[in-house]
């Protein structure tokens, strides 16, 4: 099973190679759920991600950072938006030009 990470990523290099389903992809942040319109637009593109699994993804990967960072006490450094996969996500989307 790929994780959630995996599937971004294969996602967002397709979606470089793809015009069409670039701009579907960011079409979803316009929605009146945006997080549940992308992730139902990654379902019927071959991905199973689910809202929740894409939050938990990115708080768990971060959890995983601040405890490998300094032993995970209070004076770990501050990981601005790396919990967030989805935003992480359209960060780099944004950036494929085609």
């Amino acid at each position: 099973m790929r994780s959630i990470p995996e599937m971004l990523d294969e996602l967002q290099q397709r979606a470089g190679k793809d015009e069409k389903l670039r701009q579907e992809l960011l079409k979803t942040r316009q929605e009146a759920n945006p997080l549940s319109a992308f992730c139902k637009k990654c379902r019927e593109s071959g991905y199973e991600i689910y809202e929740m699994e894409l939050i938990n993804a990115g708080e768990a990967f971060y959890a995983e950072m601040k405890r490998s960072t300094n032993g995970g006490g209070e004076n770990s450094p501050v990981l601005e938006g790396e919990d967030d996969f989805y935003e992480l996500f359209f960060a780099g989307l944004e950036q494929i030009k085609n």
